[in-house]
């Protein structure tokens, strides 16, 4: 094992976002306390994210690369997570200069410095699916994304592919639906656990988006949903032993209903499944993926062998260990 020991400095960037605040949690966990968080932390309802983990510094992510020249710091790893994610967000700008020029800047350090580095890229590259969803290298120039945030993430994993130069290990990881605690947040852009939990609470039942599709019947739209520590278990793996460098996807290779999901959620509740179907609204009726499912046997391949949640499994410990109480990862 390559490896990364536990006296090196790691930066994670979106540190006060979902999935890295998670993943400083797992690296606490295992040991590792030389943390860079990077992320903008104006924001006080992302504080309760990062609060009691430890760490060496916090670093605003516009003042992150002044302060890499300023301080000269011997970096171990680098996960750079953070990026604007909001599929509603249609001012392409925002996503320009966050998820491509920024990570650029943060692949050339990486590449200067002989930085390893995982950056988090997203199944939303694939647009309608219609291409299918393989981790190969020549589908991202054939891929249609269906929002600019999806777009985003797609230019920068064709610019990285046509890079000579790079880190002597680098994977970009297609995250799929990821759910979990820490995404309190979000607004929105949470998953639809998160959302169908508090509908019980609030109403007693969850409404879901009638298929509009013949080929589909209501709540039977497919998703790959992966439970947040399977994705920090693959991030650490990776960081350990370094594979062949990449783009995976990152799901569980088992697509599932949002009716199943829903279930599963009243299941963590001890509440008997309600669940109502609404028209879905017809400004995102056209570019609405009706099935997304990874093929992982890129990551299997290159050696990871550990079996991901099931979808009730994930969903039971994500409302019984934190909605229900309330808790932090």
């Amino acid at each position: 094992m390559k490896g990364v020991d536990q006296q090196s400095t790691i930066v994670v960037t979106g540190a006060a976002g979902f999935i890295g605040s998670c993943l400083v949690r797992f690296l606490n966990n295992q040991g590792y306390h030389n943390l860079i968080l990077v992320d903008d932390f104006s924001r006080a309802d992302k504080a309760a994210n990062y609060q009691g983990k430890q760490f060496l510094e916090k670093v605003e992510r516009e003042q992150f690369f002044e302060w890499l020249q300023a301080r000269k710091p011997v970096i171990g790893f680098i996960f750079h997570i953070g990026a604007r994610t909001d599929t509603t967000e249609f001012n392409y700008s925002v996503h320009q200069h966050l998820n491509v020029e920024y990570s650029k800047k943060v692949w050339h350090y990486c590449t200067v410095q002989h930085i390893p580095l995982i950056y988090a890229s997203s199944a939303a590259t694939y647009g309608n699916g219609s291409l299918g969803y393989l981790d190969n290298h020549t589908l991202p120039n054939l891929l249609q994304p269906l929002n600019p945030y999806g777009v985003s993430k797609n230019e920068f994993d064709k610019w990285v592919l046509h890079q000579e130069d790079h880190p002597e290990f680098w994977a970009g990881l297609k995250f799929f639906n990821v759910y979990g605690p820490n995404e309190y947040h979000k607004g929105r852009m949470a998953s639809v656990i998160f959302h169908a939990f508090h509908q019980i609470q609030q109403h007693g039942f969850v409404k879901l988006f009638k298929s509009h599709r013949p080929d589909y019947a209501d709540g039977q739209q497919l998703r790959d949903f992966i439970y947040v520590e399977d994705v920090l278990k693959v991030c650490y793996w990776l960081m350990q032993t370094q594979p062949a460098s990449g783009i995976y996807n990152l799901g569980t290779g088992i697509a599932r209903s949002f009716e199943d999901l829903v279930k599963a959620t009243f299941a963590g509740l001890d509440r008997p499944p309600d669940i109502r179907y609404i028209d879905m609204p017809e400004d995102i009726r056209d570019t609405y993926q009706y099935y997304t499912q990874a093929d992982m046997h890129k990551l299997r391949l290159a050696g990871y062998t550990e079996p991901f949640y099931s979808l009730e499994q994930g969903i039971e410990h994500y409302v019984r260990e934190y909605l229900r109480p309330e808790k932090y990862y």
